[in-house]
């Protein structure tokens, strides 16, 4: 048997915006972005190169939903954006103009440091030993 993780979902304030960010600053691909009708939109972003997760973009619709924007893992870092040259990636991310949280660490599993999208969500960029 196989299994594997086909998309996370991601609350986002606007459809176009979260594309924009991810695929503009982050040059993730825009899988798909079909209209779902009544405002609703099925859009799935993948890192550069990812042949398995994807991002399921959602736009938040109700006071709840705009409430866990940013905060869906309670303030943890939430998702993990795995690279094979992290200071490469670590210096055109951060001339993309996304703000890192700390400077980066050497960590028994790897190279690592965490940063924000534009909705709050904390990521870490990281490489595995």
């Amino acid at each position: 048997m196989r299994q594997s993780l086909h998309a996370v979902t991601l609350v986002v304030p606007d459809y176009d915006d979260a594309i924009a960010f991810y695929t503009n600053l982050l040059n993730f691909t825009l899988d798909q972005d079909i209209d779902l009708g009544g405002g609703k939109r099925w859009v799935r972003v993948s890192p550069p190169g990812s042949q398995e997760a994807s991002l399921l973009l959602a736009k938040a619709i109700d006071p709840a939903q705009h409430a866990s924007i940013g905060n869906q893992t309670g303030g943890r870092v939430g998702f993990f954006l795995e690279t094979d040259d992290f200071y490469r990636d670590h210096a055109t991310m951060q001339k993309a103009g996304i703000r890192f949280e700390e400077t980066p660490r050497h960590e028994p599993y790897g190279i690592v440091a965490v940063w924000r999208d534009p909705f709050g969500n904390r990521w870490d960029l990281i490489q595995f030993s």
